[in-house]
C-alpha cells in the first residue's frame, strides 16, 4: 500500500488543527490510512485503499479530516464540464494523431499564485510519483510532468516524433540526447523505456516555439521541467492512453494544489480523437456520474436504520453531496474521486461517516457448529502423506507476475486469467499453476544442503468457457524435488507412493508437448478416464529461467478431481 511522508506543519495547516498521536490514531482510518511513525518534523502515514489515490497526499489526507470535522465540504469552483465552458484564457493543448496507437491521450492545466517552497515541491513531486507509479501503474497508464509556465509559448503540442531525429537535454543532464539514447543512456529512459520503445514514433510534447517540455512518460526537459523553489507559475501536463484516468489524475493534483494555495487555470485541450466527452475538453473536467440507493439498502447493509437527513449528513462529512428523494440516495461524486461503481460504495462512505464508533456490537443470535470439509479433511491426509515423503509445506501468493507464470515456464498464455487494472507488473497474474512458486522456491535456495523436497496444497485459477464465469478455481497439489542425481524414476516413486496410500488406481500416458518437462521424460496420470495430474523432469529451459542450477523433478495434481 502507498506510503507517505508529510511535514508536520504543512499537515496540520491543511487539516485546520494540531493533532496528537492518539488523535490521529483515532481520525485517520476515516481517511482509510494509518499513523505509520512520527520522526521530529515530518508524519508517515500508510494509506490502505487501492480504490482512493485522491488520499495519496498530504493534501488529500488533510481535505479527508477537515472535511470529516467539520462537516463542510470543499468548493473547487474551476471545473468545467458537458454543460459548463471555462475561460482558458488562451491557454491551449493541441494532440496530434500521429500520437495514436502510441501514448493516445494528453492533457493540461496551469497554476499560479503560490510561491513553491522547500516543503511544497518535494510533497508535489512525492504526490506525482505516487499517483504515477500505483494508480497509473510506474507510468504505463499515467505520465505527470510539472513545468515551468513562464518559459512555455502557448499552444503547447503532443505528437509523436522520430526517435532518432528528436534530441533534447533531459532533466538531470547537460548533454543534449536523442528520444533513443535517452532510452539507454538516462536512468528514467532505463527504468520506463519498456513502454514504449517498441513504437515506431515517441510520445512528444513541445510549446508553439518548438521548445522542448517533456518526453513522456520518461523524463522532462532540463530547461522548463526543473521546477525550483521560488517558482510561482506551473503547468500540468498528464498523458496515457485511458481518458479517465488521466482526468482524474488531473482533477486530484488540481484539488491538491487549490489546497495548497494555487489558484488553478483551465487549458483547453483538443483530443487526437473523439472520446465519450467529445474532441474539445477543457481541463480540470468533471466527467463523474451520479450514483444512487435506497434507504432500505443501506439499513440491509448496515443493520442500523438512518433517516434521510443522517444519512446525507453522514456523506458530507466525507465531501459528498448527496440528496434523498422519494426515499432513494443520489449522491454526486466529489471531482477529485471515481469511486462510486455500485450502491455499496455509497453505503461505506455512509457508515464511514456516521462514525464506526457508534455502531453497537451485536452477539449472533444463531448458534452453528463449525466442522471440517470434506475437501479440507482430503487436504490434510494428502498434507501428511507428502510430510511423510519427506517433503516440507510451503505457502505462496496466488498473485504474481506475467514473467513468473508464463515466460519462465514456456507456456501459452491462453487460459491465463490477468487483473484488468493491475497496481503493479508483480501481481497482474492469478496463478494458472502452482509449479512456478516452488520453483522460484528452489531459485533462491541454492546455498541449502540437498536434497530439496518441497510441496504446496493451494488453489489455481484459469480461464475456462465451461464454466458460466469463464474461470475456474481449482485445489491443487504441486510438489517439487531437486538433486544432482534425481530423475523421472525417482518422480515416479513419489507419484506411486501417494497414489497407492489414496487408494487411486491409475495409468500413464506420455505428455508430449508440456514443454515444462524434458520430452520423453513427462507423464500425465490418468485415472478414471480423466487427467488427474502431470509429472517428470524439469525442462532445462525452464530451469535456466528461473536460474536454478540442479536438475528438479516436479508435479502437480487436481485435488477436486482426485476427491
Amino acid at each position: 500500500m502507498p506510503k507517505i511522508e508529510v511535514p508536520e506543519k504543512l499537515f496540520f495547516s491543511l487539516a485546520g488543527r494540531e493533532y496528537t498521536d492518539d488523535e490521529m490514531n483515532d481520525i485517520f482510518p476515516v481517511a482509510k490510512a494509518e499513523l505509520d511513525g512520527r520522526e521530529e518534523g515530518s508524519i508517515k502515514i500508510e494509506l490502505n485503499d487501492t480504490n482512493r489515490p485522491d488520499l495519496w497526499s498530504v493534501a488529500g489526507v488533510a481535505r479527508a479530516l477537515k472535511t470529516y470535522e467539520s462537516g463542510e465540504i470543499p468548493e473547487y469552483n474551476f471545473f468545467s464540464s458537458a454543460s459548463k465552458a471555462m475561460d482558458c484564457g488562451g491557454r491551449v493543448h493541441i494532440d496530434d494523431e500521429s500520437a495514436l496507437g502510441i501514448r493516445d491521450f494528453s492533457i493540461s492545466f496551469a497554476a499560479d499564485g503560490c510561491r513553491v517552497t522547500e516543503d511544497l515541491l518535494v510533497n508535489l513531486i512525492q504526490s506525482q510519483e505516487k499517483l504515477c507509479q500505483n494508480f497509473g501503474r510506474k507510468r504505463k497508464t499515467i505520465a505527470i510532468g510539472i513545468f515551468r509556465s513562464d518559459l512555455i509559448k502557448y499552444p503547447v503540442h503532443y505528437y509523436g516524433a522520430d526517435p532518432d531525429k528528436t534530441a533534447f537535454v533531459p532533466l538531470g543532464m547537460t548533454e543534449k540526447l536523442t528520444l533513443r539514447e535517452i532510452l539507454e543512456k538516462h536512468p528514467k529512459g532505463k527504468e520506463y523505456g519498456h513502454i514504449i520503445a517498441d513504437k515506431p514514433r515517441y510520445p512528444y510534447l513541445t510549446d508553439d516555439e518548438g521548445e522542448t517540455l517533456s518526453f513522456s512518460p520518461i523524463i522532462n526537459s532540463a530547461r522548463a521541467g526543473a521546477v525550483q523553489v521560488g517558482d510561482e507559475n506551473l503547468f500540468v501536463d498528464i498523458s496515457g492512453p485511458i481518458i479517465d484516468d488521466i482526468l482524474l489524475a488531473a482533477s486530484i493534483l488540481a484539488c491538491d494544489m487549490a489546497d495548497l494555495g494555487f489558484r488553478i487555470l483551465p487549458v483547453k485541450v483538443t483530443l487526437a480523437r473523439d472520446t465519450k466527452y467529445g474532441r474539445e475538453i477543457t481541463v480540470p473536467y468533471y466527467f463523474q456520474q451520479e450514483t444512487s440507493c435506497t434507504l432500505d439498502f443501506v439499513e440491509k447493509e448496515l443493520g442500523l436504520k438512518l433517516s434521510a437527513q443522517e444519512c446525507i449528513d453522514a456523506l458530507r462529512r466525507m465531501g459528498v453531496r448527496a440528496s434523498v428523494k422519494d426515499d432513494v440516495i443520489t449522491v454526486r461524486c466529489p471531482e477529485y474521486r471515481n469511486d462510486f461503481l455500485h450502491a455499496v460504495d455509497i453505503v461505506e462512505d455512509i457508515m464511514i461517516g456516521h462514525g464506526l464508533g457508534r455502531f453497537e456490537p451485536v452477539m449472533p443470535s444463531d448458534f452453528t457448529l463449525g466442522y471440517l470439509s470434506g475437501a479440507e479433511e482430503y487436504s490434510r491426509k494428502v498434507k501428511k502423506i507428502m510430510v511423510g515423503l519427506g517433503f516440507q509445506e510451503m505457502m505462496y501468493n496466488y498473485l504474481g507476475s506475467r514473467k513468473e507464470y508464463v515466460e519462465n515456464m514456456h507456456i501459452s498464455d491462453e487460459k491465463v486469467v490477468f487483473i484488468a487494472n493491475p497496481m503493479s507488473e508483480n501481481y497482474e497474474v492469478v496463478r494458472p499453476s502452482i509449479l512456478p512458486s516452488l520453483l522460484e522456491s528452489e531459485s533462491v535456495s541454492g546455498h541449502a544442503v540437498y536434497p530439496h523436497r518441497i510441496f504446496e496444497l493451494g488453489k489455481v485459477c484459469y480461464k475456462d468457457d465451461s464454466d458460466n464465469s469463464g474461470t475456474v478455481t481449482k485445489n491443487n497439489l504441486g510438489f517439487l524435488a531437486a538433486d544432482n542425481q534425481i530423475g523421472f524414476n525417482e518422480a515416479s516413486s513419489y507419484v506411486n507412493t501417494l497414489l497407492y496410500f489414496l487408494r487411486i488406481d491409475y495409468t500413464l500416458e506420455p505428455a508430449d508437448g508440456d514443454q515444462r518437462f524434458i520430452e520423453g521424460r513427462a507423464a500425465r496420470v490418468i485415472s478414471g478416464g480423466r487427467q488427474i495430474g502431470v509429472y517428470g523432469e524439469v525442462h532445462p529451459q525452464v530451469l535456466e529461467s528461473w536460474g536454478c542450477s540442479m536438475p528438479a523433478v516436479m508435479a502437480e495434481f487436481d485435488l477436486d478431481l482426485m476427491h
